[in-house]
């Protein structure tokens, strides 16, 4: 296999997740989106360079498209290029959250999964439950078109994207208040009588090049639907970390948000205390939150086949319908 850096290796992800060629430009600002600054002109470099090793060829005016080597590539790419990622991801889009407590405007983090156009009506009885319970990070969807384009993903022939809201939103509205958030862990929570008990599964973001919950749902380890409806099953769920002196104005923040339909919370620990079976670093604060992609967990569950993409584009929250008010 040819011997690529790590730009590459993100060029050849981002090609790999469009459904069309892209240009310099279009991968360079895809790169920002997630923390790799590269200058258009460097792009250029890189994608002539793969050029020549036959991971991606040009399709004229469009732009390139991945190969099947840089296919194979980017499989056995470094996985610790993908962990770096992952984390870059999660951290650069909490950056650009900018959706303000004080009138509910701005940018969320945005999920898309991908759905069958004709079960959309189906889809969206499913998420409705899980949406308007704890278990998700805000009410409002996004509903997207065959061809229309969310971030690096457009929308396939014969398909709907949902847009769901990520729970990294929360994070990027406590960093915005001066509050650092650590996200150490993704999992499956297990509910019982409506009480959340512990972590039955977790995957550590450091550890893997995956979203954890996305690999979870597809798996059909959740059980989201009977959470809501029946108070007791597993739903996805994140951990984090803050420090301990800012718990009352993180409580402050995240109570400010919830009037303008985010929230999400589960489970707020006091500083250097175990939460919910996790021990907690000296100092430290342990917050669970709800995975904002319960809802498609509820679509899986009801079966219909899901394509979902975490982390996918900040996008601003005043687009977004409240799903008690769409219909497909």
């Amino acid at each position: 296999m040819p011997d690529i850096d790590r730009k590459e290796v993100a060029i050849l992800r981002i090609l790999d997740e469009s459904h069309e060629p892209m240009g310099a430009g279009r991968i360079a600002k895809e790169l920002r989106d997630h923390g790799i600054e590269l200058e258009e002109r460097a792009v250029r470099y890189h994608l002539e360079a793969l050029d020549d090793m036959g991971l991606t060829e040009p399709m004229g005016r469009p732009g390139r498209r991945i190969t099947e080597l840089g296919r194979l590539e980017l499989r056995d790419a470094r996985v610790a290029d993908k962990v770096d990622m992952v984390l870059a991801r999660l951290e650069a889009f909490a950056y650009q959250t900018d959706v303000s407590p004080k009138n509910g405007r701005g940018k969320v983090v945005l999920n898309i999964s991908f759905v069958p156009r004709d079960s959309l009506s189906a889809v969206l009885d499913a998420m409705r439950p899980i949406l308007n319970s704890g278990y998700a990070t805000s009410r409002r969807v996004g509903i997207f078109d065959s061809g229309e384009r969310i971030g690096s993903h457009a929308v396939p022939l014969d398909m709907a994207g949902v847009g769901t809201v990520c729970s990294v939103t929360l994070n990027g509205i406590l960093l915005k208040a001066g509050i650092p958030v650590q996200s150490l862990f993704g999992g499956l929570l297990a509910i019982e009588e409506g009480t959340p008990k512990r972590f039955t599964e977790v995957v550590h973001y450091g550890w893997t090049s995956l979203d954890p919950v996305e690999v979870f749902i597809k798996s059909g380890a959740t059980s989201v639907s009977s959470a809501v409806l029946r108070s007791s099953g597993v739903v996805g769920a994140s951990f984090r970390e803050f420090p301990g002196v800012a718990r009352d104005h993180a409580l402050r923040e995240l109570e400010g948000i919830r009037p303008w339909g985010i929230g999400g919370v589960i489970a707020v620990g006091s500083p250097s205390s175990p939460l919910l079976e996790v021990d907690i670093a000296p100092g430290r604060c342990g917050l669970v939150i709800a995975a904002g992609l319960n809802p498609v967990a509820a679509v899986e569950e009801a079966g219909v086949p899901t394509i979902s993409h975490a982390l996918t584009d900040v996008f601003d929250y005043e687009k977004l319908v409240d799903v008690n008010e769409v219909s497909a």
